[in-house]
């Protein structure tokens, strides 16, 4: 899988290996090319966690909104 994929709706998830464990992080672009980071995590299942996404897409829409 590449480093970084799109989760839809300008959510952004970038997937990282480390001593501790599979890191994954949520982010977005906004306008004047910043880049938000939204929430991390260390991966603890094979699968991305429905409430980690959640949250990330949460913090999504705040920064949306607040942008």
């Amino acid at each position: 899988m590449p480093h970084s994929r799109s989760m839809g709706s300008g959510l952004f998830e970038l997937r990282a290996k480390g001593k501790e464990g599979i890191g994954r992080a949520f982010y977005s672009f906004q306008v004047g090319q910043s880049i938000v980071i939204l929430h991390g995590f260390i991966k603890k299942t094979h699968t991305t966690p429905d409430d980690e996404l959640a949250l990330a897409r949460m913090r999504l829409k705040e920064v949306q909104h607040h942008g």
